[in-house]
């Protein structure tokens, strides 16, 4: 099965997605972005206002238990835009951390109103701006995604945030569905319920789509995050695929040369909006990317590499 088509990106992905899959934290104090710049893999120290980052919240085994878009929007107030089924357990968990901080921590979703921007709704809130860039639009913050890419064809995507009270920007509706097929084709996904605890940062690709900073100082999980770039230790990528069959993150893939041990895990899939099938992200062993990979077992559905839409770090 080829790439989704120029035309299927053109026609598709065009318009304005509700996300409510996704919710939002709020840090607010004069430590909240030290605070924060101590638990994620990104610098939020830094953070310039009114800027954004993507960053991931990991155990002291490195691995990804919540990943977020990061969003300075006052000089003392953070946003954290995260999936809604981690959103609970995270805020708990970063409130374990917060001792003396001079950091409120709180879920204020029900405050905030998230938009995903497609195609040309996207592009005239962000023009041409670069990924996790923001813009001042509709009365709110326009964060610039990675768009979604099939071959040569390219479909801008962002993502808007501002208070609940304003009204919603006008444009054609896009369902959440859709979003979540821009999203696969992005090949930037983000950590849910099935996949907690399964990867380290660079197992997703996040240190060559901007979500690690290695010269930052320590966070939890750091060194194990910071070997895998540096020793040569990291046997995991994620890929881009297309699937017969439908996939569920969290879902064991296996290689035809090993029918007992799986060797990649689904992160997420969506359907293609022809009904031709389903695009995956799939997180496995280098090795096994060379040999191939089947859906469920080692006899099943065979999964078709397809590049990603992206330059690896140790490519560039």
């Amino acid at each position: 099965m080829p790439q989704a088509t120029a035309d299927s990106l053109r026609n598709i992905l065009q318009g304005l997605s509700p996300l409510p899959q996704l919710g939002v934290i709020q840090a607010q104090g004069e430590d909240a972005a030290n605070f924060l710049h101590n638990q994620l893999t990104n610098d939020v120290l830094l953070l310039p206002l009114g800027q954004a980052r993507l960053a991931a919240f990991c155990n002291a085994k490195g691995r990804m238990q919540a990943s977020m878009l990061v969003l300075k929007t006052a000089p003392e107030t953070v946003l954290l835009v995260m999936p809604q089924d981690l959103l609970a357990q995270t805020l708990k968990r970063l409130s374990m951390f917060v001792l003396r901080a001079k950091v409120r921590l709180t879920d204020a979703s029900s405050q905030w109103q998230l938009r995903g921007l497609l195609g040309e709704s996207a592009r005239s809130a962000m023009a041409d701006a670069a990924p996790w860039q923001v813009m001042a639009w509709g009365g709110g913050h326009a964060v610039a995604l990675y768009p979604a890419v099939a071959g040569e064809a390219r479909q801008p995507r962002a993502v808007w945030i501002a208070s609940a009270e304003l009204p919603a920007p006008e444009g054609p509706a896009v369902s959440p569905e859709v979003w979540a097929w821009g999203s696969v084709l992005s090949g930037v996904p983000f950590v849910t319920q099935p996949v907690f605890e399964a990867f380290v940062p660079q197992m997703l690709n996040y240190e060559s789509v901007g979500g690690v900073n290695f010269k930052k100082g320590c966070y939890p999980g750091q060194e194990v995050v910071a070997r895998s770039q540096f020793r040569g230790t990291l046997k995991r990528r994620m890929a881009r695929v297309f699937s017969p069959v439908a996939l569920h993150a969290g879902q064991d893939v296996f290689t035809p040369t090993d029918t007992e041990q799986p060797c990649a895990t689904v992160v997420q899939c969506a359907a293609r909006p022809d009904g031709s099938g389903f695009d995956a992200l799939v997180s496995g062993t280098l090795e096994s990317q060379q040999t191939g990979w089947r859906a469920g077992s080692a006899q099943g559905e065979t999964l078709e590499l397809l590049p990603l839409p992206y330059a690896l770090l140790e490519d560039i």
